[in-house]
């Protein structure tokens, strides 16, 4: 099966969930992030830490570049970035990149994206419209703070509105300090119509194996 992981925003903790999903699931497993901006330049070219964990959480390895197709340097939206850099997002150029999960022999793969659900990629496309295009279910990220209930609902709307399944949803907790915490917790849960995987507490040394022990997969598989 292939998931596509988004998130409520940017910083709300999807690559330590995909790769903690990742490490909870069964069999061959691999992760995706088709883009990502904020790279760091190494001999080997430009790498992106988060790519780096999910390849680390996979047991299939494959080449970076396979991973990560679109890095850039620049911390800054990827549309931006590639602008710059002369480089177009074409929506079925990156579909095309992507389609190379099916030929792997993943049991389990992940495909993360960038930001939240609506990234553009510039000249009015947006990452969503791969999702679309794939048929991915989706999995969403909320990170736990102030403004999450609005975040979350309206970003589960968004993905219904696309004619996708919304399968599931992780509660990280990005904020130590929340007022009401567990009550915002259960009004998500009260109010999200897809069910919850887990609730991942704030982390001082967060690791995928530490936030895999509060994920259950079975609704996944």
């Amino acid at each position: 099966m292939t998931f596509f992981v988004t998130g409520t925003d940017t910083d709300c903790g999807k690559t330590l969930i995909s790769s903690a999903l990742l490490t909870a699931a069964n069999g061959e497993t691999v992760g995706f992030k088709p883009i990502a901006s904020g790279c760091e330049q190494t001999d080997k070219g430009l790498r992106n830490s988060d790519a780096l964990a999910l390849m680390a959480a996979s047991s299939i390895k494959l080449p970076y570049e396979d991973i990560n197709p679109f890095a850039f340097e620049a911390a800054i939206a990827p549309h931006i970035a590639a602008a710059e850099k002369g480089v177009q997002l074409a929506p079925k150029r990156i579909e095309a990149l992507l389609k190379m999960s099916e030929y792997v022999g993943a049991d389990f793969c992940l495909i993360e994206g960038a930001g939240g659900w609506r990234l553009p990629l510039g000249e009015g496309h947006f990452l969503s419209e791969v999702v679309q295009s794939m048929n991915l279910p989706v999995i969403l990220v909320v990170g736990m703070k102030l403004g999450c209930l609005n975040h979350a609902l309206l970003t589960a709307e968004a993905i219904k509105a696309d004619g996708l399944n919304l399968v599931g949803w992780v509660a990280n907790q990005v904020d130590p300090d929340m007022a009401n915490q567990e009550e915002n917790l259960a009004a998500l849960k009260e109010m999200m119509s897809a069910p919850c995987l887990g609730y991942v507490p704030y982390l001082t040394n967060p690791t995928a194996e530490h936030a895999a022990s509060h994920l259950e997969l079975s609704v996944l598989l």
